[in-house]
């Protein structure tokens, strides 16, 4: 069904949609590649929201360099939108352009879309297949992919610890487990989540400012704490007033509301949900879901052992990202604070995704053993 070139031409797609990792949320991470008679004429990948999507940007591509797009086959690594959005619909833009044939990575999740937009290029006559490389495709829109299905973010726990499950001594001293290269391998991964979390426990410990510091990025993610009482200190780092992406609301949670501290975390750059579940603790799973309404695709959590147990038998992680050093902590608090297990059958399952070794440390990545709109992405 696909040849060789199809292949070639789809990875080049793939590519120039990874070049969208930091900047398209909420949107998808989408490329596009034009190809007439063998070569290729135009390329382009999604912008930031509110501007071209890949298949308008390699059409400005194409013709920039001087080619006529008409008769072109166009490489996308997601369905081209038929709905009206920030943006007119691609598929329509693909039609008056002359494009003879469309190839696929995958269809589009959003159920605005869904099929719809390949439908309407096959209706113009329009050649079209799909289905090429699609394993990559989803997995470069994970969460995208998550929270058109489900209504949530996908959700990613990161954990630096010692070979025998250590995070930190008993005084909170944890800096630093793991060695550099892990260290900025996980700002690697707080670059492309739209959102960090982390809970009141770690502010404590640690004060983070929750941003991305080891690598290069065009923008922050949001920035989220879950505080129960609303203990979170006026001067935690967390809420130092900055510009830009830093402009944007801290999002604290909390279980117990308090109308005069809200106001003063309100005064320091916060927005606070409460969201009490019936245990008088934040519901974890309403939070999730909240953060899905405003458009986060990817959630990474950075947090403590209580928090991160908690988040686990809410049944709120999807993948862990474990680095494991190699040193010894002994008596030291653990990964995930859970509960005895009566059998080994009740133990939250999960897959092994991804192993290998980072600096002098290694790095685990499991994903929960749940589909996603029936399909696994492990």
């Amino acid at each position: 069904m696909f040849s060789e070139a199809d292949h070639t031409a789809m990875q080049r797609a793939l590519a120039l949609a990874e070049r969208g990792m930091y900047i398209t949320t909420p949107n998808p991470r989408v490329g596009c590649v034009l190809i007439r008679d063998g070569k290729v004429i135009g390329e382009g990948f999604t912008q930031p929201a509110g501007q071209d999507h890949a298949e308008i940007q390699a059409m400005k591509n194409a013709k920039a360099r001087g080619f006529d797009v008409a008769g072109a086959t166009a490489y996308v690594t997601l369905e081209p939108c038929s709905h009206v959005g920030r943006t007119p619909p691609c598929a329509d833009a693909l039609v008056r352009a002359g494009i003879a044939r469309v190839v696929a990575a995958m269809e589009d999740p959003n159920p605005s879309v869904s099929g719809r937009g390949l439908q309407r290029l096959r209706d113009a006559g329009i050649d079209v297949r799909c289905g090429l490389l699609e394993r990559e495709a989803r997995e470069l829109n994970i969460g995208f992919v998550s929270r058109m299905t489900r209504g949530q973010p996908w959700v990613r726990m990161k954990v630096a610890a010692s070979l025998d499950g250590g995070t930190a001594l008993h005084d909170g001293t944890s800096q630093w487990i793991t060695g550099p290269a892990a260290r900025d391998d996980g700002h690697l991964w707080r670059a492309r989540a739209c959102a960090i979390l982390t809970g009141i426990g770690t502010v404590r410990d640690d004060d983070p400012q929750l941003t991305v510091r080891a690598v290069d990025t065009p923008r922050q993610p949001q920035r989220v704490v879950v505080d129960s009482r609303l203990e979170l200190p006026l001067d935690a780092r967390v809420l130092a007033p900055d510009s830009g992406e830093f402009a944007r609301p801290v999002l604290i949670f909390c279980a117990v509301d308090d109308p005069e501290r809200r106001a003063q975390l309100e005064a320091r750059n916060a927005q606070v949900f409460c969201l009490p579940d019936a245990r008088g603790k934040v519901d974890l799973a309403a939070m999730v879901a909240e953060l899905g309404q405003r458009g986060i695709n990817e959630l990474h959590v950075e947090a403590g052992f209580k928090l991160n147990g908690s988040l686990i038998r809410a049944g709120c992680v999807d993948e862990l990202l474990v680095y494991l050093a190699p040193k010894l902590l002994g008596d030291a608090r653990g990964m995930f604070n859970l509960p005895p297990l009566a059998r080994l059958a009740d133990a939250p399952a999960y897959q092994w995704h991804d192993v290998r070794t980072i600096g002098d440390d290694v790095r685990l990545i499991a994903r929960k053993a749940t589909p996603i709109a029936g399909k696994a992405l492990a």
